[in-house]
């Protein structure tokens, strides 16, 4: 069987034709064992066959790594992890304001578009982690897919933006919560409380520190918590639906009509009505139905990766869209319709200022509180992404520090120094947030630009360089409707990163409504490649396995092996003949 062959193979060192679609060299390090050569220019890469994978570690060992992290998440609990980072109604709550500066139409439709190229973004992005499903998920997926001869750099400046988005996220996610808290006070006092913005960095940064700790306990824990998150937010908007009609019937004795609701466009900005809709009506959806490349940095303990990970993709991303859709609905139903009123109210939230003109003070107050509460767990989950991520990142040298960074707790199976280098480095993003709120609002876009990049490009190079050696998992949309769906996203996200680096007027800019998101974003990535460049080109070098042969070969089992060798045995059988 595979022993002989290996045997046989082994006592040759073979130079490998290109047509033979294999490795081009192999050595009795059996470093062919676990190599492709590409046609198309990707190279030599890994193989791997999702499809025929037996098992989680089996299909670990072909991407190249051995099993670290426990595999305790089950698909609700892969799915609660992006289904809480999304955090419906808490990330409406922080979003609202700016939807509403398109009218109702803007807000209603915007989402309701928004939420349909999103989804083409998440099918993308599934068929890309049956594949390949790793924590590194988008970092690896590049150098895998690109180009020889730019692997390494193209590999490594997604790595930062990816890790960078993320960290973003958490700011933006716990700046968010930090307002939250302090509308809750705002409200307890009549509107006579200003915050400032050292109360707003206090808070957030209390918060990057909790949820560090939090997120610290075993993963069998960590896998529960993203039940609960569920059970919350679901709580949290069936409350509103119950409450928030019934309070507005009421107090305000009747609900706008549908012309209102589905039909009333107004422009709260110099820019020209179709601009401003892409501006006002697209972005709360990008901005809320985001983050769901949690699952893939969740793939290596998930239970079933293969499956699971999409699974979390496309259902967190269709669950928030349709639901969300449907509280927008309610929300628009019940506001006041002096939308100018809503934006500009005192609570520095539009949805505070709908529940306090329908359920009253008491009421206003609750809901901001277990919005925060929920936004809490929120930032929670984030963590464990981003840890994740710079866990992946510093096992293959990616990281400053990784050497430690890489490190799993043995007992807990908990990658300790990942979180806490990600909780870190959002701490130091955060500074941002003692600046002013214009100087925040870039970071949060940075939070889409970073991710939004980070997502198109192996994609891109899978169907580009990468194409022949793509081979699709479990979840796959044929051959046709894969390239097409896949190129749509593509461009859809190329627009909305344009987009977010536009400001929220168009006349008269000043430093305190410039989007310097337009700095930050081309900023982080060309000093990432800097950086590569002058230092990280001596130590990175892409994925590296922490596999020896011999535990490949164990792994992975003769069924594999005789694929990989299948190519070589015909060419040497081939020259045996002549």
């Amino acid at each position: 069987m595979s022993d002989s062959k290996l045997q046989k193979i082994s006592e040759d060192k073979i130079t490998i034709d290109e047509d033979v679609g294999s490795v081009t060299e192999y050595g009795t390090d059996f470093k062919a064992l676990r190599s492709v050569q590409s046609k198309t220019g990707a190279g030599e890469v890994n193989y791997i066959n999702s499809g025929g994978a037996a098992g989680d570690s089996e299909l670990l060992a072909e991407i190249g790594y051995k099993q670290e992290l426990e595999r305790q998440f089950s698909t609700i609990q892969v799915f609660g992890v992006a289904f809480s980072i999304m955090g419906l109604l808490p990330s409406i709550a922080s979003v609202m304001a700016g939807g509403l500066a398109g009218g109702s139409v803007s807000l209603i439709w915007g989402w309701f578009i928004s939420g349909i190229f999103i989804l083409l973004v998440g099918l993308t992005m599934a068929e890309n982690a049956s594949a390949i499903p790793t924590a590194g998920g988008l970092y690896y997926w590049t150098y895998h897919y690109s180009p020889k001869g730019y692997k390494e750099v193209f590999s490594f400046v997604i790595g930062c933006s990816n890790s960078i988005a993320l960290a973003a996220g958490i700011c933006s996610v716990d700046y968010g919560l930090a307002e939250e808290i302090l509308a809750a006070v705002i409200l307890s006092k009549d509107g006579k409380f200003e915050p400032t913005n050292g109360m707003l960095y206090g808070i957030f940064a209390a918060a990057v520190v909790s949820m560090a700790f939090t997120t610290s306990i075993g993963s069998k824990a960590i896998a529960r918590i993203q039940a609960f998150s569920i059970a919350a937010n679901l709580f949290l908007i069936t409350l509103l639906f119950i409450a928030l009609p019934i309070g507005t019937k009421i107090n305000r004795g009747k609900f706008n009509d549908g012309a209102f609701i589905f039909g009333k466009f107004q422009n709260f900005s110099d820019w020209n009505n179709g601009w401003q809709f892409c501006l006002a009506g697209l972005m709360p959806a990008i901005w809320t139905i985001g983050s769901f490349d949690s699952c893939v940095h969740q793939s290596e303990e998930a239970k079933d990766a293969k499956r699971s990970v999409p699974i979390g993709i496309i259902g967190s991303i269709s669950v928030c869209w349709v639901l969300g859709w449907l509280v927008l609905i309610c929300l628009m139903a019940c506001v006041d319709p002096d939308l100018n009123r809503v934006i500009n109210n005192p609570y520095g939230f539009a949805l505070a200022q709908i529940v306090f003109d329908s359920l009253g003070k008491k009421w206003a107050i609750a809901f901001m509180s277990l919005i925060a509460f929920c936004q809490f767990l929120m930032g929670s989950s984030i963590v464990i992404a981003i840890s994740r991520q710079a866990y992946a990142f510093a096992r293959d040298d990616g990281l400053p520090f990784s050497r430690y960074i890489k490190r799993v707790d043995q007992r807990y199976h908990v990658p300790y120094f990942a979180i806490m280098f990600s909780c870190t480095l959002a701490l130091l993003l955060g500074l941002l947030c003692l600046i002013d709120s214009v100087a925040a609002n870039a970071l949060f876009s940075l939070a889409v630009a970073g991710n939004y990049v980070s997502w198109s490009t192996p994609t891109i190079m899978r169907l580009t360089s990468g194409k022949d050696i793509f081979r699709p998992g479990p979840f796959y949309l044929g051959d046709f409707w894969s390239p097409v769906v896949s190129w749509t996203s593509v461009v859809f996200q190329y627009f909305i990163i344009l987009l977010v680096m536009f400001p929220s007027d168009q006349h008269g800019l000043t430093k305190s409504t410039m989007n310097y998101a337009c700095v930050i974003g081309p900023g982080m990535w060309l000093l990432s490649w800097v950086y590569y460049i002058v230092y990280k080109k001596k130590h990175y070098h892409g994925p590296k396995t922490n596999l020896s042969d011999e535990q490949f070969i164990d792994t992975v089992g003769s069924q594999v092996i005789d694929e990989i060798l299948a190519p070589h045995e015909t060419l040497i059988t081939h020259r045996t003949n002549l």
